[in-house]
């Protein structure tokens, strides 16, 4: 029930950004010439994969914030679309590959806020793409509760990342 709910609110944000994407040029931008535009650790030529080396996306729920699964799935959609417009922007070439891939997404369950920070700081000193998402506080949960992680890039490279954590199920 709940993965049906994920992906009821996902794949219409990922066929709205492909559609949206593919109606632009979108340039790989490359901060190894020196271009230092952007202020986050995200830099360089980022995410490149070999042949043989997959990519994928994992979104870490927390699970102390006792989120509906309507919640949890609104959450994953916010993560999976920051993560979508971060690939679009900076690595059009792998969002490219993921897309080929099937869009490879998986779920998995986090504590705390502590533990899901501590990925997202393990994820982006790999250079991968980690988007953290803050609540509105409209509804369930507290403005600026952080409820979801979204991390895109090399599969290998995220299983680093989320070694330990359980999978949604």
């Amino acid at each position: 029930m709940l993965l049906l709910a994920i992906y009821t609110a996902i794949l219409p944000a990922f066929g709205l950004g492909w559609y949206l994407g593919g109606k632009r040029q979108v340039k790989h931008v490359n901060n190894e010439e020196g271009d230092d535009s952007d202020s986050e650790s995200e830099a360089g030529d980022l995410w490149t994969l070999d042949a043989s080396e997959d990519c994928k996306m994992v979104l870490v729920v927390r699970t102390d914030l006792g989120m509906t699964t309507g919640k949890i799935a609104a959450q994953c959609s916010h993560a999976t679309l920051a993560c979508y417009k971060t690939l679009l922007s900076k690595n059009a070439p792998l969002l490219h590959r993921w897309a080929k891939a099937g869009y490879v997404k998986t779920v998995v369950r986090c504590e705390n806020e502590d533990e899901l920070l501590i990925r997202q700081a393990q994820a982006q000193s790999l250079n991968l793409c980690a988007r953290s998402i803050q609540d509105a506080g409209r509804t369930q949960i507290a403005a600026g509760s952080t409820t979801v992680l979204g991390i895109a890039g090399p599969g290998r490279a995220i299983d680093q990342v989320i070694e330990g954590l359980a999978s949604w199920t």
